[in-house]
């Protein structure tokens, strides 16, 4: 079985360097790379904050999956990294604005530390177009 793949890129000069893709389309999945709050600029957005950290996140990545054809209802797995688990209600709260509805997968992790001293979120996501979700 083949599917048609496409590269999606999210802005970030990394991207570029490392050589990956922000959002990788197979057929009708869409694999999230891990994103923590960098801003264009270089910055870490909500510094010392878990839930402005996450929110930053869920915000970037739906809006780059809507603008490419994806639905964050379509979202079916969801993995968060943090440096700090006693920030995990801050956290949730802002994964529950997006997803409450549909509940996908997710899996919340706890990890020694991320690439950068003042980040304390990673989030990556897996998607399937066309998925319909029934409560």
């Amino acid at each position: 079985m083949e599917f048609p793949r496409e590269n999606i890129h999210g802005g970030a000069k990394f991207e570029d360097v490392a050589g990956y893709a922000r959002i990788a389309v197979a057929g009708p999945f869409a694999f999230v790379s891990g994103t923590t709050a960098v801003t264009p600029e270089g910055t870490v957005h909500g510094e010392g904050d878990a839930y402005a950290q996450a929110k930053y996140i869920f915000d970037k990545l739906v809006t780059l999956l809507e603008k490419n054809g994806i639905k964050k209802e379509e979202v079916v797995k969801v993995n968060i990294w943090t440096t700090d688990v006693s920030k995990n209600m801050d956290i949730t709260k802002a994964y529950s604005e997006y997803f409450m509805a549909t509940r996908p997968a997710c899996s919340w992790i706890g990890v020694a530390a991320l690439n950068r001293p003042s980040q304390i979120v990673e989030i990556e996501m897996i998607a399937m177009k066309g998925c319909t979700f029934k409560g």
